[in-house]
């Protein structure tokens, strides 16, 4: 992992789009088994900081990749969760380097297209999952995986290099249970990061 300095173009980031307690104990637990930092302070449902404060906050990391959180608590509208999100997304300090696109029961959605999915058996997938991790039965138009969740449709507004798609983080019938280590969350960002060229601690 590279230090943070002010010499570096920008911080790289992994989005998380989930920030509950259970989800916010899975990434903080996956960030440092990988050697990753992470912004705990944007866990929370629905995320209690804004956007601006996270950069702020990203700022003063001594090292990157960082997993950020980010929730609407099931909002169907754009809520805090997605309007941090876009803020950090489209910060010029800022390389968001993929995002782990978390499923839910919202409805009224369009949801965001995958690069591919882990379902709750922690297989990679080109299939949907739902909120337990289940694959979803395609129809003869899906072409690709899509998640359908409360804070996912703003990543269809910005850059994101890398979207895996999972069921809900911590969770998914005890599939993700965090005495477990979170397994199909850890495997999504470790896609993220394999994508990405970049080496973690395995």
């Amino acid at each position: 992992m590279e230090k943070v300095t002010a010499l570096n173009k920008k911080i790289r980031v992994i989005l998380v789009t989930d920030g509950d307690k259970v989800a916010q104990q899975a990434v903080e637990n996956i960030g440092s088994s990988l050697g990753l930092r992470c912004i705990s302070a944007s866990g929370g449902n629905p995320t209690p900081i804004g956007g601006k404060k996270i950069v702020e906050l990203l700022k003063t990391v001594p090292r990157d990749p960082v997993l950020v959180m980010f929730d609407d608590k099931g909002r169907e509208e754009k809520a805090e969760g997605e309007r941090a999100l876009e803020y950090v997304a489209n910060h010029p300090d800022i390389e968001v380097l993929g995002a782990v696109a978390v499923a839910s029961n919202t409805h009224c959605i369009h949801g965001v297209h995958a690069d591919a999915c882990i379902d709750c058996q922690g297989h990679v997938i080109d299939s949907s999952v739902d909120k337990k991790g289940e694959i979803k039965k395609k129809n003869a138009c899906d072409c690709e995986p899509v998640i359908t969740g409360d804070t996912v449709d703003v990543l269809n507004d910005v850059e994101v290099p890398v979207i895996i798609g999972v069921g809900d983080i911590g969770k998914m019938d005890k599939h993700d249970d965090l005495s477990r280590g979170a397994p199909i969350t850890r495997k999504a960002i470790e896609e993220i990061l394999e994508r990405s060229g970049i080496d973690y601690v395995r």
